[in-house]
């Protein structure tokens, strides 16, 4: 009886403990992710230079087409295509035979005018015919000299000089062609590329934000002559030695294109540049006490660029910019930041407002 009751006291006691003793620690959730390590930034203010290019022609500084004055068959050609000529060099001669028997002819009456002058004058003295037949006579000679002049003014035009130094393009027409005042193009070309002028556009934006960049005289007009120095990119690439001058920007926009056309010149003295060749100009323009944002440290929303600025507490808040230019990198920005402000430059894409990193520069 005795053995019976300790057995049921010893069964009670193992289920009590069943019921009530204690169970291992359950694990309550996943342990939280270590915050992303990401590279950040402190900006600081600085003067920045970018180039903004622009195509561009060349035209010599200038450039000539030489036409005949006169009907003729050219007698001689005295240059060559591509010779280096001077200021009155004689390039073509026309045949002038016709020219000289009309020459010839009005000579001829000049001089029946002057004696028919001559004749009737003593008799207007003398009073046996009238002052009017005189005064006849004189308009008759005037005439007549008129008629020569002219016939010899179109001999001398036969005789084509240059009327500048420069060099001699294409010659389409050869000895003994048929040319005139009529015809559909010159008989040459002279371009005098000592100085080249390399032409561009630009948009109304490029052409506003050319002249708030550019320094003005005291009446607040641009002043070319203090204008940053431009380089001309030439068609294989290469930089042109000889730095340019920014010389005109036309105050019209073109109301079709919309754009504005300005001229840099260069010096050409080693007569590398050709008229007609094309290239790009590069226009510097300084930002002075500015930021440069690395374009990985932005993100778009809505037409915006923003930025993500560290905070003490290692968060992050997002932040708008206010971009002045572009850079091959990313962006000026001149206003809106303060010095010393700390950004993250990678990994924004993810970010979002009030998330924790791990910083490292």
């Amino acid at each position: 009886m005795k053995n019976f009751s300790l057995i049921s006291i010893l069964s009670s006691v193992l289920l009590l403990s069943s019921c009530f003793g204690t169970k291992p620690d359950q694990p309550t959730g996943l342990a939280a992710p270590p915050p992303p390590a990401l590279h950040v930034s402190t900006l600081e203010k600085q003067n920045i230079t970018i180039s903004n290019e622009f195509s561009t022609t060349l035209e010599g500084k200038q450039t000539v087409e030489i036409w005949p004055k006169v009907s003729g068959f050219i007698q001689n050609v005295y240059v060559e295509e591509g010779q280096k000529i001077k200021k009155g060099q004689l390039l073509f001669k026309l045949e002038t035979q016709t020219l000289n028997q009309d020459a010839n002819a009005a000579k001829a009456s000049v001089n029946v005018a002057e004696v028919e002058v001559n004749k009737i004058k003593p008799l207007v003295d003398k009073g046996i015919i009238s002052e009017v037949q005189l005064e006849t006579a004189k308009a008759q000679l005037e005439q007549a000299k008129s008629a020569y002049q002219s016939v010899a003014s179109n001999i001398n035009y036969s005789r084509i000089t240059s009327p500048v130094d420069g060099y001699i393009g294409e010659i389409p027409f050869k000895v003994g062609a048929l040319v005139s005042s009529s015809m559909g193009s010159p008989l040459t070309t002279v371009s005098d590329v000592s100085e080249v002028r390399a032409y561009f556009s630009l948009s109304e934006k490029e052409v506003l934000k050319l002249k708030e960049s550019m320094p003005k005289n005291a009446n607040n007009q641009l002043d070319l002559s203090k204008a940053p120095e431009v380089t001309l990119v030439m068609i294989n690439g290469e930089e042109y030695a000889e730095p340019g001058k920014i010389a005109m920007i036309n105050t019209i926009i073109n109301s079709t294109t919309g754009s504005v056309t300005a001229r840099a010149d260069f010096d050409n003295k080693n007569n590398l540049l050709s008229s007609g060749s094309t290239g790009k100009i590069k226009i510097p323009t300084e930002y002075q006490d500015a930021y440069e944002i690395p374009q990985t440290a932005t993100i778009d929303l809505q037409g915006k660029k923003l930025i993500y600025v560290l905070k003490d507490d290692n968060t992050v808040t997002t932040m708008p910019i206010n971009i002045a230019a572009n850079t091959q990198k990313g962006y000026i920005v001149k206003t809106g930041l303060e010095p010393g402000t700390t950004i993250v430059i990678e990994g924004v894409s993810k970010l979002r407002d009030g998330m924790t990193i791990n910083p490292s520069k």
